[in-house]
């Protein structure tokens, strides 16, 4: 998120100086990469990246590559192969062991359909949204039609697809991808043509709503803010709860306990952290999130005061169930020894992000498979319409990995 965030800004900036620009987006990986699919880069004709590929490997000749792609106006999909141990070949010391595709494309501000346009769109709203991003596997010299259908969950479509069959099958991919929340790739061939299609989900950033505006609150919002989460602080001191004390926040208020869910919109993204240090404004706002099955509250504190509020609420004659008590953290925050405002933030930022992720958020030197699951690799086949595999090495042509189905 915070990604397309500083991509999008960039863009603006090159535009406004009348810079060329061109988006390298990583849309597969075989192996391992220290980037996934959906990275992205911006690049300018001057040599300016915002964004990355890779842990900054692949960039210097991405940037080459590139400033081709500027020149001819042409979408170019770039494959490096790190699985050779000879890395010397690419000219660049890669250290990974893994196939990464590379899909760069010229960035046209005067066409409505190009994808910074698209982007602007998702984050004009907080709502999931699929992109598609279409390139050819069968050849590098074919066409790379590049970012082709912005999908958001309620809205109309835009952009298009050459070939309408394609088209259809990529649409209700995307009603599926909107459903599971997980982004697929698999290779749609019709009459026509044969184009692997990257359909990706875009999630709305985390809003974090920090309750309490204390001196240990700042950290945790700068925190946040550096990750390109939308920062909201509630408090119900006005001397506390101001914008000069907390400049990384989106939104500052000024709000008693029963004001705040009027004033704060609340979705799978959101999450509540309760550090007020004023034990009856914190046991109100538990009362009110309880119900909302958000994904993480936290409760700033021991657990012996998360437990007494949680006995109080029950004794009130509220139903409290185990799913609820689920997405409640108290004490907030990894067992990292955390002992300063900027640690304690640190903490508790980094157990958001593993249940938002649903990671352990254990080290990674204890992991017994690998960091990112392999059949996240496998790319499906779908033969559209009357077009059918002539053989078993019709299928094997188009260096695919994974099943396939017939669509007819």
């Amino acid at each position: 998120m915070k990604e397309i965030q500083d991509i999008v800004i960039a863009f603006e900036q090159a535009r406004m100086q009348h810079k060329k620009a061109a988006l390298a987006t990583v849309v597969h990986v075989e192996g391992s990469s220290y980037r996934r699919p959906g990275a992205r880069m911006l690049v300018t004709e001057d040599g300016q990246l915002t964004g990355a590929i890779s842990g900054g490997c692949l960039e210097g000749d991405a940037l080459r590559k590139a400033r081709r792609v500027m020149l001819e106006q042409k979408a170019m999909l770039i494959t490096y192969d790190t699985t050779d141990d000879d890395d010397a070949k690419l000219g660049v010391g890669l250290g990974c062991n893994g196939i990464i595709k590379i899909l760069i494309e010229p960035i046209n501000p005067k066409d409505p359909d190009n994808p910074i346009s698209y982007f602007r769109s998702f984050l004009s709203s907080r709502q999931k949204a699929v992109l598609v991003t279409l390139f050819s596997l069968e050849s590098r010299t074919a066409e790379q039609p590049g970012t082709c259908l912005f999908i958001p969950e309620n809205g109309s479509m835009a952009g298009q697809c050459k070939d309408k069959t394609i088209q259809e099958a990529l649409l209700a991919e995307a009603q599926l991808v909107l459903e599971t929340g997980s982004s697929v790739t698999k290779t749609y061939i019709s009459a026509d043509t044969s184009l692997t299609g990257f359909v990706e989900i875009l999630k709305p950033a985390v809003s974090l709503v920090v309750v309490g505006a204390g001196n240990d609150a700042i950290p945790l919002t700068q925190l946040a803010a550096i990750l390109g989460w939308q920062v909201t602080v509630v408090d119900g001191r006005a001397n506390y709860a101001t914008v000069v004390r907390f400049p990384a926040a989106q939104r500052v208020l000024v709000a008693k306990p029963e004001q705040v869910l009027n004033q704060v919109q609340t979705d799978d993204q959101t999450i509540f952290v309760l550090m007020t240090h004023n034990y009856i404004y914190d046991l109100a706002m538990l009362r009110q999130l309880l119900p909302l099955q958000l994904p993480y509250i936290g409760s700033l504190g021991p657990k012996k005061k998360l437990d007494r509020m949680l006995t109080e609420l029950q004794e009130e004659g509220m139903v409290i169930t185990e799913a609820q008590i689920s997405h409640v953290y108290g004490p907030t925050g990894l067992d990292i020894g955390a002992e300063t405002p900027e640690e304690i933030a640190l903490s508790i930022i980094s157990e958001i992000k593993s249940v938002l992720a649903h990671k352990k958020g254990a080290s990674l030197k204890y992991k017994q498979d690998v960091i990112h699951p392999r059949d996240e690799a496998a790319i499906g086949v779908e033969f559209l319409g009357e077009k059918l595999p002539q053989s078993i090495n019709e299928v094997a042509d188009l260096s695919i990995k994974g099943s396939f189905t017939c669509g007819i």
